[in-house]
């Protein structure tokens, strides 16, 4: 039976809510009804044990002593979404990739909202550096849902380091 639990974290960002299992990282979330409803539907109770390793890499990545994760991640998706992450993983700390760029990087020019769409449903933000995923123009757009800021802040912070 795999072991699966969560921990809350209290960032920079707000809460990070985190579940992890026996397999790797597999939520962190920044929406607590998201996050009540995934561990109410799959029973998951408070772990911190497991989730130790992850908030103690996510709290160096906040406190600027951090600019890479060695976290397995395990992701329950389709196999567009996972070259998707693959790539977006890829994006240098600090550094910022458009839709577009994502989209001719896995092959897939004409791919750009399904992109989008895939970055916007993550859920496994800040591992998986959505963040750093912006528009051709340059502009901020979506994160998380519709947190912009905090998508600002993590790229401010990157840009400190």
């Amino acid at each position: 039976m795999v072991k699966i639990g969560y921990d809350i974290y209290d960032s920079i960002i707000g809460k990070l809510y985190v579940v992890v299992s026996d397999k790797g990282v597999e939520r962190v979330l920044l929406d607590k009804d998201e996050f009540d409803n995934y561990i109410q539907k799959n029973d998951i109770k408070e772990d911190k044990d497991i989730c130790r390793e992850t908030i103690r890499q996510l709290s160096e990545y906040f406190n600027q002593s951090r600019k890479d994760f060695d976290l397995k991640i395990n992701i329950d998706t389709t196999e567009f979404r996972k070259s998707v992450y693959n790539e977006v993983i890829k994006i240098p700390y600090g550094q910022t990739r458009s839709y577009t760029d994502i989209a001719k990087a896995i092959q897939n020019e004409k791919a750009v909202r399904a992109v989008g769409q895939a970055n916007r449903v993550n859920n496994i933000i800040i591992i998986i550096p959505c963040h750093r995923v912006i528009g051709k123009s340059g502009k901020m757009v979506g994160y998380a849902g519709n947190k912009i800021d905090i998508k600002e802040k993590l790229l401010r912070l990157e840009e400190r380091f």
